[in-house]
């Protein structure tokens, strides 16, 4: 991925991007005229959790730009232990301005909406529509806080004590936080160098959905965060212990349309959060509706990519100009030589992963 310099709250730092447009997997910049959307991971991952809708012919129709946040993939910037969404979400703005982006649509996934959120309150006149899908809650449950320390305190004993068992066990309270152990339908994919330090870990996984997934976004976790356990601690526990709950005058600034998708296998966040969400969002007047992803755990758009994608593509394009390029045949992702290094092939990468 391409580095950026941006001037941050923490002064000048390098961050990871990617942009495709409607003619090109990987380019410098977008396609002018053309409506953009602005893709936001969640924590432990990286914008190549993306893959599936960079792939996918009907998003293909808009730019698509995506950041790896402080703390995740390949972006160097440092964390501070004051970090928020509300940084992250600064960052985002420097990001699109930078590039030269003035008006764009944005889609977050779980601590990637709370970012989305936030760019939408910090500059309203920015955002012209907003897709939080696994949307956090107003106050982040005990539950949820307790589970992701758990994470934490496994994988630095793990790699402070060379105890592979305690790093898979971290690993694997990651993957059930994520998808519920929902089995893969490429799990062939799964293929990685015998001297790659996650050969141990990925055996321990059970080929769950997303093995591919999960070998890059460990392989980057491990480089981010083998020794940086506070940076973990951060980008994963502290955010959210340093969140503060959304005034509804801060809410009220909100101006774009909101879609809100539960996904209701998910076992981290519950419906009534995302409907007392919403019914905030409407106390202050903001154009917002709750639809539900059937069957999906926390990262739906993972397992029930075609389904996810397509609720994007139909929200965006309700709130965009008519005149669209047509769809481009056989679009690529950008971050498929990602996976290809962990065994993926163009014949293994079936994204349509939605249960029957």
């Amino acid at each position: 991925m391409p580095r950026i310099a941006l001037e941050t709250t923490t002064g000048s730092e390098s961050f990871a991007y990617t942009i495709s447009t409607p003619t090109q997997d990987r380019a410098e910049r977008i396609a002018q005229g053309v409506p953009t959307i602005l893709l936001i991971h969640p924590s432990y991952t990286l914008s190549a959790i993306f893959h599936p809708m960079y792939e996918d012919p009907r998003l293909r129709r808009f730019n698509l730009v995506a950041m790896d946040l402080r703390g995740h993939g390949g972006t160097s910037a440092k964390v501070e232990d004051t970090y928020t969404t509300e940084v992250a979400a600064h960052d985002c703005l420097k990001l699109m301005d930078a590039l030269g982006i003035s008006e764009y649509h944005v889609a977050g996934v779980s601590m990637g909406a709370s970012v989305a959120l936030q760019m939408a309150i910090q500059a309203p006149q920015k955002i012209l529509s907003l897709f939080l899908l696994s949307p956090p809650p107003l106050t982040e449950p005990a539950d949820s806080i307790e589970g992701r320390q758990e994470i934490y305190e496994c994988w630095k004993h793990g790699f402070e004590n060379d105890d592979k068992e305690a790093v898979g066990d971290g690993v694997v309270g990651g993957l059930q936080m994520a998808y519920n152990n929902t089995e893969t339908p490429f799990s062939k994919a799964c293929v990685v160098n015998a001297d790659s330090p996650l050969i141990t870990l990925l055996n321990l996984t059970e080929l769950i959905f997303g093995a591919s997934l999960t070998a890059v976004t460990m392989d980057t976790d491990t480089r981010n965060w083998a020794s940086n356990f506070d940076v973990m601690y951060t980008v994963t526990v502290r955010y959210l212990q340093n969140q503060k709950p959304h005034a509804a005058a801060d809410l009220a600034r909100i101006r774009c349309p909101v879609l809100l998708l539960h996904c209701n296998g998910d076992i981290v966040y519950t419906r009534e959060s995302a409907e007392e969400l919403l019914a905030l969002l409407r106390s202050v007047h903001v154009d917002a509706r709750l639809d539900i992803l059937e069957g999906a755990p926390h990262y739906g758009n993972v397992t029930h990519a075609n389904k996810a994608n397509a609720m994007l593509y139909d929200f965006v394009l309700a709130n965009a100009p008519e005149d669209l390029p047509e769809s481009p045949n056989s679009p690529r992702s950008p971050f498929l030589e990602q996976f290809a290094a962990f065994g993926l092939t163009d014949d293994d990468d079936e994204t349509d992963s939605d249960e029957e």
